[in-house]
């Protein structure tokens, strides 16, 4: 990775989460005595490329002023919005602030605020393979399962062929730059962001997927917690 690209981690995390069934948002639930964003952060921190973070936060979090920060390096924040892809734009104008007359080339390494348990090494493999392209990348995983597609009423109308299917994980990580004008793009143009990526590929790019580890969950029901957990205790079990 070229010495002139600037690395920094960019977490939206002004959801509410309602299918947690909790009045705390679910960044903000404990595993093993601490918030979730806060194994989050850790993991974000702990990458050597990785040069600080930022969190878009909602206006008066009530949360986040108790969240403690294990890492020398800078944790800044700032506004959300009303989706996700709000939230990533303030983030990437904020971290624009930050290097205003900077040769340095700037990437915006993003990631969901509910997935504590990913693996470091799973981000240097991502920030190795396509740091320095355009068209950037984002974990992910081969779909191994046999896919079904429903119909209104919820019985099968047809088998999806898995060949060539992913799921699509985070980090992900691309130019702040491109990303700030891709994001922009798609919603002048009124096209659905479900994340980064697809920005990105609705402006003619084609992220690089980069293959990474089943661990990496996305806490979006009660349940996740206890298997997070257990992949954060197995996690520090098998580090040296």
């Amino acid at each position: 990775m070229s010495n002139e690209i600037s690395i920094w981690a960019v977490v939206p995390a002004a959801g509410i989460g309602k299918r947690m069934l909790s009045d705390v948002p679910k960044q903000y639930l404990k595993i093993a005595g601490r918030a979730v964003i806060e194994h989050t952060l850790d993991r974000l921190l702990s990458v050597p490329q990785v040069r600080g973070v930022i969190v878009a936060l909602q206006n008066d979090d009530p949360y986040w002023p108790s969240i403690n920060i294990q890492s020398d390096k800078p944790v800044i924040t700032t506004g959300g919005g009303s989706e996700r892809c709000h939230s990533v734009l303030n983030a990437l104008e904020t971290l624009s602030d930050q290097h205003p007359s900077s040769t340095t080339k700037t990437w915006a390494l993003v990631h969901d605020a509910v997935r504590p348990a990913v693996r470091v090494e799973d981000i240097e493999k991502l920030i190795s393979t396509v740091a320095g392209s355009d068209d950037g990348g984002l974990l992910a995983m081969p779909v191994r399962d046999t896919m079904k597609r429903s119909g209104a009423d919820q019985a099968v109308s047809e088998t999806v062929d898995r060949e060539g299917l992913w799921h699509a994980l985070t980090p992900q990580l691309f130019d702040s730059r491109l990303l700030k004008q891709a994001l922009e793009q798609a919603l002048q143009d009124n096209f659905l962001v479900t994340d980064e990526s697809s920005a990105m590929e609705h402006a003619g790019y084609r992220p690089q997927l980069v293959s990474g580890s089943e661990d990496n969950i996305k806490i979006t029901c009660p349940g996740d917690l206890q298997l997070a957990e257990l992949y954060l205790q197995a996690s520090k079990i098998s580090a040296p």
